[in-house]
């Protein structure tokens, strides 16, 4: 049974579409790790700002020295 023309190119369209596909998913992946880094690293800065805030207790910011 010989291919036709057709199908010949519906064939390399469909692996064309499969790996773009695959491709899209792993920038995917990658795009969704990079913000879960993203967001700890933010975390973790405002964590920072917070406990130094409370353990510099209430007296407010440091007098500027000239």
């Amino acid at each position: 049974m010989r291919l036709k023309t057709v199908q010949v190119i519906a064939g390399l369209f469909a692996l064309v579409a499969f790996v773009l596909a695959f491709m899209a998913a792993g920038a995917a992946l990658a795009s969704g790790l990079f913000m879960l880094l993203g967001m700890a690293a933010l975390a973790f800065v405002a964590w920072s700002l917070i406990k130094s805030m409370f353990s510099r207790g209430r007296s407010g910011p440091p007098a500027p020295t000239a």
